[in-house]
């Protein structure tokens, strides 16, 4: 790779500099290419040999799916380009270092922690997804759908080795992430488009003319979903498609990523991870996991490495092993760059193995791979409202006539306009989401998440950097409102008991009592905020 000057400079058994703490300068810029061979290979993934089949489990339509994934990547890739690309090369630190400036150091060892973990568990889905291609060639018992706990020893030692390399990979550093991307990328889209290839001559597709019919018929029927599932319409793949990666590009992880580019039009470069990845590895998956329960309709097990044997053999397996790394290796990475932060000092490269082991034990338990769908839209709903805090604080605070970086320009350690922002956007978003409404399922909060995330961070910022909750009567209706909001979060419940209101009713108050809470409290407990 000639383009990746980190790649010249430093020697093949060191990490290569990663400028944690500094801005990426001009010398370690990487090209157009690289971030294709990242996302390819990082979107390209032995996950979506887990995804593609749970779109069949969720019942949804060919339409549906289809146009819902053209139009969904279209939207993730359009985020990334216009949200998180052109910050990322303007100001070239990581996620962790520009939200130091804005939300103080407290706030961020919070966030970095919640970010961290959400990324080991998320990367320890890629390692259960290897560890399958394993358990064919070894034949040891391995997970099943509704499997919580590993099931035997084998499976156990299998994900202890493919967590261990893939941990050793991570920390060399992104630039060694990016080497071993690009190499395998080619080859994994070839196989996974080799999987659709075999799984439609499988369920009988002789011409293109015969796909859309089976497609219909066979593939994705838009029949009712399986016991303890989800139905899908086409919203619910669009949204999925969109915010699948919403902690990477609306959530801004991915300033860690695209501060390594020269210009932000190469964050187009997501195109080959969400179009090859997210649309052709999907559809191919879901037409492999169609011919199963052809073959036998109650085989609903969702095993990334039995599917891909059963359509491509041996390099089937391989595939499903190394693109589990491919897409395990850029996640730890980020998981490792979240927990340094907490210790500027540590090294980064022992850290990511650390954080690499942690993702290792995590892949032993298969709950997480099973239930991926869920799990991918709550940790980007976790991650979502600091995306919002760092595109306000970037384009629109000067422009309201308040401070950016009010962290770092104030000394201040915990700025609770961002963390009453956070915290409360989470509290409205996941008590929606548990009101059980079909129109507030996990899959559809997080837009109207973000406006809100945006609008309590410029409104509470305006209060607090214009001295408003310094003033006695402001300070006394802030403290007016925590006592009421506590008064509310028992009230309900006892008007519950004594059959006064219904269950949703005391649900519904205690979360806009909960709201009231962290947003109203931090602007009277503390003149300092």
């Amino acid at each position: 790779m000639a383009d990746d000057p980190t790649l010249q400079t430093a020697p093949a058994h060191e990490p290569v500099n990663e400028y944690e703490r500094e801005p990426v300068p001009e010398k370690a810029q990487l090209g157009f290419k690289s971030f294709i061979g990242q996302y390819a290979g990082e979107h390209c993934a032995g996950t979506e040999l887990m995804i593609g089949p749970l779109f069949v489990t969720c019942g949804v339509s060919a339409f549906d799916l289809i146009v819902g994934l053209i139009v969904g990547n279209l939207l993730a890739v359009l985020s990334w380009r216009y949200l998180t690309a052109p910050i990322a090369t303007r100001v070239r630190l990581t996620l962790y270092c520009q939200l130091e400036k804005i939300c103080g150091r407290q706030l961020v060892t919070a966030y970095n922690l919640a970010n961290g973990v959400m990324f080991c568990f998320l990367a320890g889905a890629m390692v259960t997804v290897s560890a399958t291609a394993i358990g064919v060639w070894f034949d040891f018992p391995m997970p099943q759908l509704d499997d919580i706990y590993p099931n035997s020893i084998g499976w156990v030692l299998a994900v202890l080795v493919v967590g261990g390399l893939i941990s050793v990979v991570a920390a060399y550093g992104y630039s060694f992430v990016a080497r071993i991307a690009n190499l395998a990328a080619p080859w994994m889209v070839l196989v996974f488009l080799a999987f659709g290839i075999v799984g439609l001559r499988q369920i009988g597709v002789e011409s293109l003319a015969d796909f859309w019919p089976k497609a219909k018929e066979v593939i994705w029927t838009g029949g009712p979903p399986m016991a303890g599932k989800v139905k899908f319409t086409f919203w619910h793949v669009m949204f999925f498609a969109w915010f699948c990666n919403l902690a990477m590009h609306i959530g801004m992880s991915d300033l860690s990523v695209f501060r390594f580019a020269k210009k932000p039009w190469q964050a187009y470069a997501t195109a080959s991870g969400m179009y090859v990845g997210h649309f052709m590895a999907w559809v191919s998956a879901s037409i492999l996991y169609a011919v199963q329960l052809r073959n036998d309709p109650t085989n609903d097990a969702v095993l990334p490495g039995p599917l891909a044997y059963g359509a491509c053999g041996i390099a089937g397996l391989l595939c499903v092993i190394i693109a589990g790394w491919t897409t395990a290796n850029p996640t730890i990475y980020r998981a490792g760059l979240a927990f340094q932060a907490l210790s500027p000092r540590s090294s980064r490269f022992k850290v990511t193995l650390i954080t690499g082991a942690i993702a290792t034990m995590a892949g032993m338990f298969p709950a997480i791979a099973m239930k991926l769908l869920d799990f991918v839209a709550l940790y980007g709903l976790v991650l979502m409202p600091m995306g919002a805090v760092i595109f306000v604080d970037f384009w629109l605070m000067k422009r309201l006539g308040l401070q950016d970086n009010y962290a770092e320009r104030t000394g201040i350690r915990f700025n609770w306009a961002a963390g009453a922002a956070w915290i409360a956007t989470l509290v409205i978003c996941l008590s929606l989401v548990t009101s059980g409404k079909p129109y507030f399922q996990i899959y559809f909060v997080s837009l109207p998440g973000w406006f809100v995330a945006a609008g309590l961070f410029i409104g509470i910022s305006a209060i607090v950097q214009k001295g408003i909750h310094q003033q006695a009567g402001f300070r006394l209706g802030a403290q007016v409102a925590s006592w009421v909001a506590l008064a509310v979060v028992v009230v309900p419940g006892l008007m519950f008991l004594s059959g006064n209101t219904s269950l949703e009713r005391v649900k519904a108050l205690m979360m806009v009592a909960t709201v009231v809470w962290f947003i109203a409290t931090p602007l009277w407990m503390e003149r300092k905020v």
